[in-house]
């Protein structure tokens, strides 16, 4: 999953979220030093990330993708899905998207000396941009693929997978809101265990 997920999955927990939002860029078990919580939040990442690669319904997305983008498939999938949640958001909660991007970004700047050199970095353009608001259209999508396409020095073609997007849209958004039930449950679970 990407940012959005990750951050929606904490459960409203500010520790745990810092810690969801900022694993992928902490390797190996490098991340003890850090508050327990934290730590936890990193963990719980870490559990969805597995839970779900391995999920059918997902493999069915990335199946659809992999032709043309090979092992980024998931990573276009992980976007896609943020895009169906952020559409969708009053699906999932009562809280206004806006309201709670606003409230993880002030999370974000009051933990500053706690995040990772590749988290500060990128943080100022995440927010300048407000890149997780703008999942919810198709533009700020277009903008995150062709953003990755960049860093891959075009050799992902990721910025095509918008037409992707588009001619399976109904498919992709079904396959996402039958995933991410499971996956809410999923995440519940393992964040009381992590308790």
């Amino acid at each position: 999953m990407n940012f959005l997920a990750h951050i929606y999955l904490s459960f409203e927990d500010d520790e745990i979220t810092i810690g969801n939002f900022i694993a992928d860029s902490i390797r190996g078990n490098k991340y003890k030093h850090l508050p327990q919580n934290i730590q936890k939040g990193i963990i719980l990442h870490r559990a969805i990330d597995t839970y779900t690669d391995k999920h059918p319904v997902v493999r069915q997305s990335t199946k659809r993708l992999h032709k043309n983008y090979s092992h980024y498939s998931g990573v276009i999938v992980d976007i896609f899905y943020d895009h169906f949640l952020a559409k969708n958001w009053a699906d999932y909660t009562t809280t206004p998207l806006p309201h709670f991007v606003d409230n993880f970004y002030d999370l974000l700047e009051n933990n500053y000396d706690i995040l990772p050199p590749g988290v500060k970095r990128m943080m100022p353009y995440m927010i300048a941009d407000n890149w997780i608001l703008n999942y919810a259209k198709m533009e700020g999508i277009s903008r995150v693929l062709n953003g990755l396409n960049r860093r891959t020095q075009n050799k992902s073609k990721m910025n095509y997978a918008i037409l992707d997007l588009e001619e399976y849209y109904s498919e992709f958004e079904g396959e996402f809101t039958t995933f991410f039930e499971e996956l809410i449950e999923f995440s519940k679970q393992k964040y009381l265990s992590l308790r």
